[in-house]
């Protein structure tokens, strides 16, 4: 067991970008070669490395909390605690647990000439990951990699330095992980990534799992093949034949519940012909959970006396992440559906209704890589879906699209049996 905060006089001294990359690259040969019951040994070393030092890693946590200078949204990304310790140890308990795609034959055909041919799952190789002030993802973008026979390199954001340094020196503990499967880089210095978006030819995917900053620079930037996990401007639509009880209660949850998500309702439309009676229900309810409201003009003239801010252009298009929302008043099931497609990061929105018809012409036309009917956004998650953890969520249409997991971050190929016979 570690005793100790890694700190910046305590920690050894820093291999350089490219000597991870390459260890890396070496390892991941080496965990390809490992079994499922080898890989599943491996994970459960790391949820008991994870509970033998949780104290370690939550002093750790406590100096990147006591040093960082972030937003309140980004400080609970940031902060561990004993209950998210425990949630972060089940989720690889869960992990092992799952099907192992690596071999797994997506189909087989034989040809007239007698060829078999047999597509199946492969590693990805090397998975890079950038993202911001997230612990979690430590963890989840490990155990999932390897699971899936990758080795993983993680540049995490510098506010958790110290963070990440702890959890990675813990998982790196667990007995039979190749030497090198698990790399983290510098967060102390820029230039690393850089380096990591730079690295084709030593890295096979980047996964970039932050804010549209992050997101857009990696996606213009990078050499690396990347796949684009996208900021969560998300809504909810409140359909004439809505049952308000329903309404209020998916409301509330999709955008209090954990508002620093990207999963988290960001935007509220509302049909005209109930607005009159659940905008001042719906808007005095979110108040009172502390939330900012604003408002377009018809918002604001049927809530007199609630202090609807007025919503500017920029706000339709923004993700909060915070205790906010934006209103907006709709004509037609059409409309929402068009201001949703126009604005929405592709992410997830839901459609609150008991009109059947109207629910299924939203989960058909609204271009998002999660819709949902009657239920809170704040289910678009990896976990929810029965994936155990997850990399991120992807809101581009190559490759994967919503929350991606082990599969996601496999490749085939394509075994072909022969019997000698030859192309004429």
């Amino acid at each position: 067991m570690l005793s100790t905060p890694v700190t910046s006089s305590t920690a050894q001294p820093q291999k350089s970008t490219l000597e991870k990359l390459r260890r890396a690259k070496e390892a991941a040969v080496s965990v390809a070669r490992l079994s499922t019951d080898e890989k599943n040994a491996v994970l459960r070393s790391m949820a008991a490395q994870l509970a033998e030092n949780q104290k370690r890693i939550l002093a750790a946590n406590q100096i990147d909390l006591a040093t960082a200078d972030l937003r309140s949204s980004s400080r609970d990304r940031l902060l561990l605690n004993s209950e998210r310790m425990s949630v972060m140890a089940e989720g690889v308990r869960t992990v092992l647990n799952l099907p192992d795609p690596i071999g797994q034959v997506v189909e087989e055909w034989i040809r007239p000439n007698g060829l078999r041919i047999r597509k199946v799952r492969v590693p990805l190789g090397v998975v890079g990951v950038i993202y911001e002030s997230r612990p979690n993802v430590t963890v989840d973008a490990t155990v999932l990699a390897l699971k899936a026979g990758n080795a993983v390199v993680l540049r995490g954001g510098r506010e958790a330095t110290h963070t990440n340094e702890a959890l990675v020196e813990s998982l790196v503990q667990a007995p039979g992980l190749p030497a090198g499967a698990v790399e983290l880089l510098d967060s102390r210095s820029r230039d690393s990534v850089d380096e990591l978006m730079g690295a084709r030819g030593l890295v096979d995917v980047l996964v970039p799992r932050g804010g549209a900053h992050l997101i857009n620079r990696v996606v213009e930037k990078a050499t690396v093949p990347a796949i684009e996990t996208g900021a969560g401007n998300c809504h909810v639509y409140v359909d004439r034949a809505a049952d308000l009880d329903v309404a209020e209660r998916i409301v509330v949850n999709a955008k209090t519940q954990r508002p620093s998500v990207c999963n988290a309702a960001e935007k509220l439309l509302v049909h005209r012909d109930l607005a009159s009676e659940y905008l001042p229900r719906i808007v005095q309810r979110l108040q009172c959970a502390g939330v900012e409201v604003r408002g377009d003009e018809e918002t604001r003239r049927l809530t007199p006396g609630l202090h609807v801010l007025a919503a500017c252009d920029e706000d339709w298009r923004m993700e909060y992440l915070d205790l906010r929302v934006a209103v907006y008043v709709v004509g037609s099931l059409q409309q929402a559906i068009d201001h949703i497609n126009e604005y929405s990061t592709k992410h997830s929105d839901a459609i609150i209704t008991r009109d059947e018809e109207s629910a299924r012409q939203f989960l058909n036309q609204v271009d998002s890589s999660a819709v949902y009917w009657n239920a809170s956004t704040r289910f678009t998650d990896g976990g929810e879906f029965g994936f155990g953890a997850e990399m991120g969520i992807s809101t581009q249409k190559l490759h994967c699209r919503g929350p991606f997991g082990l599969v996601e971050l496999t490749s085939t190929k394509y075994q072909i049996f022969g019997s000698g016979q030859v192309r004429t």
